[in-house]
């Protein structure tokens, strides 16, 4: 990797820093604040309920993010040459790959096992049964 893509690569991850450190956290206020007052439309709570906890999920993603980003920052200003490789094989990643995700750790291989379910299969098949 040359040094002028290593840093167009700390720029990008300079302005993501930015971009998630200037957003407030998601909130989703409930809409019955007291148990005796129950409102005419019946699905309401459920929905706001259902709004809450995906702000709650946005919320965490955006800290996995952040949390990533200042760890690329940190690899990039620390070990500029180890900077841009596979976190389990050492591999290069590609550029293209980089410039998507300039906090991305692992090649597409190395995060698909990791991603990958742990356990076997949980569903039986018909000739379990037999």
């Amino acid at each position: 990797m040359t040094d002028a893509q290593r840093e167009e690569l700390r720029k990008l991850l300079l302005g993501l820093h930015g971009q998630l450190t200037g957003k407030a956290p998601l909130k989703i206020e409930p809409n019955r604040t007291d148990d005796s007052k129950v409102g005419g439309d019946e699905d309401e709570q459920p929905l706001n309920e259902m709004m809450q906890a995906i702000a709650s999920s946005r919320n965490r993603n955006m800290d996995g993010v952040l949390a990533r980003v200042v760890k690329a920052l940190g690899k990039l200003r620390n070990e500029p040459d180890s900077f841009g490789e596979c976190e389990d094989c050492g591999d290069a990643l590609p550029y293209g790959r980089l410039k998507a995700m300039p906090y991305v750790e692992y090649c597409v291989e190395c995060q698909g096992k990791k991603d990958r379910p742990k356990g076997g299969p949980t569903r039986k098949k018909l000739t379990d049964y037999t």
